[in-house]
């Protein structure tokens, strides 16, 4: 006797069920904060990104979980689910990388590349069915980006350390010899000097230079160098999470 079997349903079957919803939801709303606080800091990997990645990289994993049921058979056809969760972590890095980027002798990116990778973590978490792991890294997102920035910038105010700064100055007025005297006065060492390119100059009269100092109580340097006669504008290059 013939026996046909009824095709699965498109909807209700293996893995499509009120659970899973839940999962992708999960991390869907737990990764769309992460793109939100990044979104707020103003980096290229906002809310859209991470939510993105988050939520894709459930879906991935749920598909490596329920997606081959209708195939496998004892002792046939194995599938590792595994193997699909690996190729998230590594094709993440791709992604990362291409969020990092070099620029006037810095490195920018690296806060949000990890970020990046953390959101699909999370979006691995949730479609594994580990809310509970989710829900507290992205808790431990928010206690790094808020509580760690302010407790870094009070250890180095006091313990030895190094700033990278940008200042303009006027030309011809020998404010160059007054900045480096007065970081000789307070003991800072000039670790790095770069004058900027003749096509770099913001104003006729200006130049302008990208120097490190490093030393105790390093983070008051663009406050007393701007006191500074002369100097016109200073930034601070690594004074912001990226």
């Amino acid at each position: 006797m013939q026996v046909w079997l009824a095709d699965p349903p498109f909807f209700g079957g293996p893995g499509q069920g009120a659970r899973q919803i839940v999962e992708l939801f999960v991390a869907f709303g737990l990764t769309s904060l992460i793109g939100l606080e990044r979104e707020i800091q103003g980096k290229s990997a906002g809310v859209r990104t991470q939510t993105i990645v988050g939520t894709a990289a459930a879906l991935i994993l749920l598909v490596s979980k329920y997606g081959f049921s209708d195939v496998l058979q004892d002792g046939l056809v194995i599938v590792d689910p595994s193997r699909v969760a690996a190729q998230i972590v590594s094709g993440i890095g791709f992604l990362g990388a291409g969020i990092i980027i070099f620029r006037r002798g810095s490195v920018h990116g690296l806060t949000t590349a990890a970020a990046v990778w953390e959101s699909a973590a999370i979006g691995m978490a949730a479609g594994a069915g580990m809310l509970l792991l989710a829900v507290t890294v992205t808790a431990m997102h928010f206690l790094i980006i808020v509580g760690f920035m302010p407790l870094a910038k009070r250890l180095s105010a006091r313990l030895a350390g190094s700033v990278t700064m940008h200042i303009t100055y006027e030309e011809g007025r020998g404010v160059m010899s007054r900045l480096l005297q007065a970081c000789d006065r307070r003991q800072w060492q000039l670790t790095d000097l770069a004058a900027d390119a003749a096509g770099e100059r913001v104003s006729p009269g200006s130049t302008g230079v990208m120097l490190t100092l490093s030393g105790r109580g390093i983070l008051t340097a663009p406050t007393v160098l701007a006191g500074i006669d002369g100097v016109t504008a200073i930034r601070q290059l690594d004074d912001e999470p990226d």
